[in-house]
């Protein structure tokens, strides 16, 4: 499985951004493609997750009901559309990979990582 993530950038508090994970390789229907961040200093950290097939989301208590996590299933890209974004929420972004689990908000077990994108929001 190859991950890449795209979509970062600056952007003021109050703003939306969206970012992308471009799948590609064997990725079963109840795998799961899961968004982690890291803060500067701080421990990387699960933010959303959703099974291939789409039919389950997760969501940090943090970004519930201002971040969406969906899949595009023509171009076999996980997208994470960011709302009300908040200075607390500026992280290197990662998209992973890993089979079906019911521990799914650890970093353990995702055997596939993209490279990160920077989201930085100014207040």
């Amino acid at each position: 499985v190859q991950l890449q993530a795209s979509g970062g950038g600056l952007v003021q508090a109050g703003g939306s951004l969206r970012l992308s994970c471009a799948a590609s390789g064997r990725i079963r229907s109840n795998d799961y493609i899961g968004w982690f961040r890291q803060a500067p200093g701080q421990e990387r950290e699960f933010v959303a997750v959703i099974a291939w097939d789409g039919t389950y989301r997760d969501y940090a208590y943090s970004v519930e009901g201002r971040f969406t996590i969906r899949r595009d299933i023509v171009k076999d890209i996980v997208h994470l559309q960011m709302n009300d974004l908040k200075p607390e929420d500026t992280a290197v972004y990662y998209c992973a990979h890993r089979p079906y689990t019911m521990n799914h908000r650890s970093q353990v077990g995702y055997n596939y990582w993209g490279q990160g994108t920077l989201v930085t929001v100014s207040s």
